[in-house]
């Protein structure tokens, strides 16, 4: 039994909806859910062939010839990513994690390798084209954006403006990134499950931005945006809302019943929104202190986490996107779900050592 309540089994082993059980207790598929679990590879080949015959154009010749070259380019390339996705959605190696399917989480991981490729390309490139490179992903980007330093002035008070005397205080605190803190620390403390550990990251950050002010006006932030606004309020309240969240599902009697064998709508209902929740929810014991090797393993999580962190406002600096691009956020949302397995693996490697 691995940490978590997961299990690395056969297929045969997943049971009804995904759920992990003994492979000889008797159990089987759920019927309305049994066809979601078996192979479909020749399926998925077929119509998968024939649509990229129909989007290509290949069916009409004098239509697609007529057709704009970068346009065909950019659908080629997107073809590309769609029949890698596709291949990795059937073949990928599973994760530890079942819900909602393994599926969703062999597109993830194959999400992450996309991801990869695409700045190993990005590497190459001179920071001038990998910034004109931008307007193919989005047409707002490829354009120099202001720098706005949140230190020019740290006056809570100001005598001299009679529209607005805290106008420091309130254009801080409607900023786009006092929502960002708050829904990132709740995703933090959902992967981390680690009160104490969360407050290093929290605090680590904080330094980061402190030491890294000189080469992004966005970290030079006043002393009371720094510490009182972002550790003392906003992660400080994303991380007590997602430790609530991880003590309120580690709580629950978890009795999962396959969809066919619930009474009513309701109960239908219910259990198919249970299937985006994990099997069973389990606090992470990280135990930073265990020994001298814990210690740097549980440290290089915190600096990779960090790393990422960081990435995000450099991206703003070199390539030129806005935190308000849609790109920042896809880039967020793909790092949460990476993270969502990658976490679980790597402490269940690290209880298994403690273990052996």
């Amino acid at each position: 039994m691995e940490p978590n309540g997961h299990r690395r089994v056969r297929r045969k082993d997943v049971l009804e909806n995904g759920d992990m059980s003994q492979s000889n207790s008797g159990d089987e598929l759920d019927p309305w859910t049994a066809w979601a679990y078996k192979p479909r590879t020749i399926s998925m080949l077929l119509i998968g062939a024939c649509f990229l015959i129909w989007v290509s154009g290949s069916l009409d010749p004098e239509s697609s010839a007529s057709g704009d070259v970068v346009t065909s380019v950019k659908r080629g390339i997107w073809a590309m990513i769609a029949v890698f996705l596709a291949y990795c959605l059937l073949q990928a190696p599973s994760t530890v994690l079942i819900r909602p399917h393994p599926a969703i989480w062999r597109l993830v991981h194959g999400m992450a390798v996309v991801y990869l490729v695409s700045l190993t390309f990005l590497l190459f490139q001179k920071r001038d084209d990998a910034r004109q490179f931008m307007k193919f992903l989005h047409p707002d980007l490829g354009v120099e954006l202001p720098e706005k330093s949140y230190g020019a002035d740290c006056r809570i008070y100001l005598p001299e403006n009679p529209t607005s005397r805290f106008k420091n205080v309130y254009e801080t605190l409607f900023d786009e990134f006092v929502v960002a803190h708050i829904v990132g620390w709740w995703g933090k403390a959902i992967l981390i499950r680690n009160q104490p550990l969360l407050w290093v990251l929290s605090i680590g950050f904080e330094l980061m931005e402190f030491t890294f002010r000189h080469m992004l006006p966005n970290f030079n932030e006043c002393w009371w945006d720094s510490i009182i606004l972002d550790i003392l309020i906003c992660n400080w309240f994303g991380i007590w809302a997602g430790m609530h969240t991880v003590r309120y599902f580690d709580g629950k009697t978890y009795k999962w019943v396959g969809l066919s064998r619930q009474p009513n709508i309701i109960g239908k209902v219910k259990r198919t929104l249970g299937q985006f929740t994990p099997a069973q929810w389990d606090k992470d014991e990280w135990h930073p202190l265990l020994d001298p090797w814990r210690f740097i393993q549980v440290l290089t999580l915190c600096i990779i986490f960090m790393t990422v962190e960081l990435n995000t406002f450099f991206l703003k600096f070199c390539l030129w996107i806005p935190p308000r691009n849609p790109l920042i956020v896809y880039r967020l949302i793909l790092w949460w779900l990476i993270a969502i397995p990658t976490i679980r693996e790597y402490n269940s490697y690290l209880q298994d050592r403690t273990i052996s």
